[in-house]
């Protein structure tokens, strides 16, 4: 589920993914031209790539994006957008994911022992860097 802007309607803000609707294969679900990438991969029993690592090189950031994966329990996720104003709030399962790439965010777990994972563009350096309170 991909959430715009009511202020600016094209401005791709949040997306959601549903663990649920990972079918088969491989889907990007962030633009590429975005700074943090995410891809749900579905594979079968037996399924590999060839062994890599990826290549050194310059890149630069101007935001900081993350993203939250629910492993245990649930997460009401609200967002934001780009003036603060409340965009969408959904409840996220284990195996979704939410993505930020602009506007704000906050979550509330819903059960005790809720486990996430958080990613998020780097390098990090703190909330006095980082972030504006909304």
């Amino acid at each position: 589920m991909n959430i715009y802007s009511r202020i600016e309607p094209t401005l791709l803000l949040h997306i959601i993914n549903r663990a649920r609707d990972i079918q088969t294969g491989r889907v990007d679900i962030v633009p590429p031209d975005e700074f943090i990438q995410c891809a749900a991969i579905c594979m079968d029993q037996g399924k590999t790539f060839k062994p890599h690592r990826h290549k050194p090189f310059a890149k630069e950031t101007h935001i900081t994006q993350e993203s939250w994966v629910v492993i245990r329990g649930m997460v009401q996720v609200t967002l934001y957008d780009i003036d603060n104003s409340v965009l969408h709030t959904d409840v996220l399962e284990p195996g979704d994911c939410s993505i930020t790439l602009m506007g704000g965010h906050n979550y509330l777990a819903m059960h005790d022992n809720t486990i996430v994972y958080e990613y998020k563009t780097g390098p990090y350096t703190g909330q006095q860097d980082d972030k504006v309170m909304i």
